[in-house]
Order: C-alpha cells, then sequence, then structure tokens
C-alpha cells in the first residue's frame, strides 16, 4: 500500500525512491524562485544509477528501439548509458551553436526564459525508432522541441522517458497525445 508519501512513478515506488534519494534540490538557481533538481548525486552512485539505466530499458525492452537522443545536457548521461545497454547508437540534442555540422533547429519557452536546440540534419535513419532522453519534465518546451526534432529529421519517436517529473508543471498534458515516461512524478 502507498501512500501521499511514498514516491511514485510510472516504473512504480521502488525505482521512484532511487530517483528521489539521488536528487538534491538547490534553491534560488539558476535564478531566484527556482527550485533546481539537481541529480549528479544519482549519476555518482553507480548502484542507483545502473538500477535506473536497468529500468529504462526494462520498461521499452532491449529491442524497443534503435538509437536514444539524449537532450542536452544530463540527458546525455542517461542516453549514452541506455544506449551501451541496449547496443543501440546514441545522438545528442544539443544547444544551438554546439554541433558542427548542418542541422535544424526548434526554439521554445522555459520557465525561465527561452532557448534553442539543434540536431544534426542526418542524425536519423528515415524511420529509425528513437528513445528521448531527458532529465526532468517541467513545462514541456524543451521535450517538445527535443520530440519534433527527431520527427524533423527523419527519426520515429518510440517513446519519452524523464528521471523526473514535475507534474505541478503540467509538462505531462503538453506533450499530449504523447506517452511520457517518468521515473519519479514529484
Amino acid at each position: 500500500m502507498t501512500d501521499e508519501t511514498t514516491p511514485r512513478g510510472d516504473s512504480g515506488p521502488e525505482l521512484a525512491a532511487v530517483v528521489a534519494g539521488g536528487t538534491v534540490d538547490v534553491p534560488d538557481f539558476p535564478q531566484e524562485g527556482i527550485v533546481f533538481k539537481d541529480l549528479m548525486p544519482l549519476f555518482a552512485d553507480g548502484a542507483a544509477f545502473r538500477r535506473v539505466v536497468d529500468g529504462i530499458v526494462a520498461y521499452y525492452g532491449a529491442d524497443g528501439f534503435d538509437v536514444v537522443a539524449g537532450v542536452e545536457a544530463r540527458g546525455f548521461v542517461v542516453a549514452a548509458a541506455v544506449a551501451y545497454a541496449t547496443g543501440a547508437g546514441v545522438v545528442p540534442v544539443r544547444k544551438a551553436g554546439k554541433l558542427p555540422r548542418q542541422t535544424i533547429s526548434a526554439s521554445y519557452h522555459l520557465e525561465y526564459g527561452e532557448a534553442t536546440l539543434e540536431v544534426h540534419e542526418d542524425a536519423f535513419i528515415a524511420g529509425q525508432r528513437v528513445l528521448v532522453v531527458d532529465d526532468v519534465l517541467a513545462t514541456g518546451g524543451t521535450a517538445g522541441a527535443a520530440l519534433d526534432l527527431v520527427e524533423r529529421a527523419g527519426g520515429t519517436v518510440a517513446g519519452f522517458t524523464v528521471l523526473m517529473e514535475l507534474a505541478f508543471l503540467k509538462g505531462r498534458e503538453r506533450l499530449s497525445p504523447r506517452t511520457v515516461h517518468a521515473l519519479l512524478t514529484v
């Protein structure tokens, strides 16, 4: 039985508790009024990080996607580990101006500003199944831009996973009808 103090997520309370236990809240970063969710302690804990990666792989299955796209920057860490665990390729979705070849871009709004993401035009083979991975789902702006880029570059979104969803910001609703897989929902 669970109650309001039991962490919850789409892969169950045990995995949600792993993510919650590896997260540190940093008030007023990057600006006053924002509470930054620092996942670096989770990444630094080898056993916890393995459980998170294994949980993502178990959710989709090792053959549920062909390539993993990680959203800058913490999404890179998770995407690379999931790709390695399944033998899939990995593609970075980067902030503007960071990729060396021809790119396509998508701009979006953050809770505290605006940003642009880019991916190489030839990042995906037409129809390739892409698992998109990011660290935190907030308002859905970053996620929406990343998913749009994957499709515009020829990929087919096979899934979208985040380690943490900030439900009060309603990002999942903004991404509907796409399915969101969040290991921890707060």
